[in-house]
């Protein structure tokens, strides 16, 4: 973590409302007037399942259904992390009656090949990013997560908001797991720079959830607000959950000896409150990763890049074969890694992608810049055989 301090939020205390271990504040409450009046008890989503959810209340857990907010957008959707408006009494299951609007949310693009959105967790702080030391690292999945992490949408409309100002969205941050697989401190130290280096200005801690280390400021740092835990298959999202939580309150299996993957132990995305304050939400291990309207969490990923960009000599300089391009001058002389940029370009591009989906302008754009760069092949081509026009 050399360089790149864990910081602490400033979180109202927990007071006596019932809701407060789950995040309850003076905003939520102020949201929720409207509601009282109709005599609707205040929760918090811990946990969907197919058109039904469990809310946290003040008056305990209840089983309620979604029938009256299913909404026609899929980004809408009721999610673990949402804050609703149940029915105070009535029969199992009772109804949620409105959705609360969301300070934050996390999404990734589906798998679908239609353009759309899945939302993964809500009015979260903390997005933590378990990777597992069992296996070599991948800083390009890596990128991949915190690109996401960063362009983590706020508000109503899902605009986004600067995670690197941290008190505006939320707060990413690499937790390698399995530690206790590196018992070389030399060794770990080396692994925790190259994670630095691919995520530069975010925190990076090695744990280990068998031996207890690094736990107690894992969940120090964790304990003022919500957290996602993000990561693939085997990371050891689960066990680092049971270990901050002090239980076995998530199911856990052995990853396969053959490649390490883990194997979907977690199917449900589940919101539990940490003994110590804060929330911890839970996630299945994502296989792959795909981005959603990721093009701010992309810059501040590869913020040196976009510094180095400013002194190119054209302000749309694709860093490919451009004259006085400063990003290909660094790789050059061995500022930038190679890999860096070509991850930048890769992340860029199928994010492009996405976008172009659902909007007629970058679709344009795209057909323009691949007209324009073929008119430029066609004219170094002739140029080359001694064809002028």
């Amino acid at each position: 973590m050399k360089g790149h301090p864990l910081s602490f939020s400033s979180f109202q205390l927990p007071s006596s409302h019932p809701l407060a271990l789950y995040g309850w504040d003076g905003e939520w409450e102020a949201e929720f007037a409207p509601y009282v009046e109709q005599g609707l008890l205040p929760g918090r989503v811990v946990r969907v399942d197919r058109g039904l959810c469990d809310v946290v209340t003040p008056a305990g857990v209840v089983r309620a259904d979604t029938e009256f907010v299913v909404p026609r957008d899929p980004m809408k959707v009721v999610c673990t992390g949402d804050w609703v408006a149940v029915d105070p009494e009535g029969d199992d299951p009772r109804y949620v009656r409105t959705l609360l609007p969301r300070r934050t949310a996390f999404v990734r693009s589906t798998s679908s090949k239609r353009s759309e959105g899945q939302v993964l967790a809500t009015n979260i702080d903390y997005v933590v990013i378990c990777v597992s030391l069992a296996l070599e690292l991948d800083l390009g999945r890596i990128e991949r997560f915190l690109a996401l992490a960063m362009s983590c949408s706020s508000g109503e409309a899902l605009l986004h908001k600067s995670a690197l100002s941290w008190e505006s969205g939320a707060q990413p941050l690499v937790v390698l797991t399995k530690a206790d697989l590196v018992p070389e401190a030399a060794t770990l130290g080396h692994l925790v720079q190259d994670v630095e280096t691919a995520a530069p200005g975010v925190p990076v801690l090695s744990v280990s959830s068998s031996a207890g280390e690094g736990l107690d400021v894992l969940a120090a740092v964790l304990s003022g607000g919500t957290t996602v835990l993000l990561g693939q298959s085997g990371a050891g999202k689960s066990t680092l959950a049971n270990a901050l939580i002090g239980e076995d309150v998530m199911d856990v299996r052995a990853a396969r000896d053959v490649d390490g993957k883990g194997r979907h132990t977690t199917t449900t995305r589940n919101l539990l409150a940490l003994p110590g304050g804060g929330v911890l939400i839970d996630t299945p291990g994502l296989r792959g990763v795909g981005l959603w309207d990721a093009e701010t969490g992309v810059g501040q990923v590869f913020s040196e890049i976009e510094e180095l960009a400013a002194d190119c000599r054209f302000h749309d300089c694709a860093h490919e074969a451009e004259p006085g391009c400063a990003v290909l001058a660094a790789v050059d002389s061995g500022v930038l890694p190679e890999r860096r940029l070509d991850s930048y370009r890769k992340l860029l591009r199928e994010n492009q992608r996405i976008v172009a989906k659902t909007d007629a302008r970058v679709r344009a754009e795209i057909r323009r810049d691949w007209k324009r760069k073929g008119a430029e092949g066609r004219a170094a081509t002739d140029a080359k055989r001694g064809r002028w026009h």
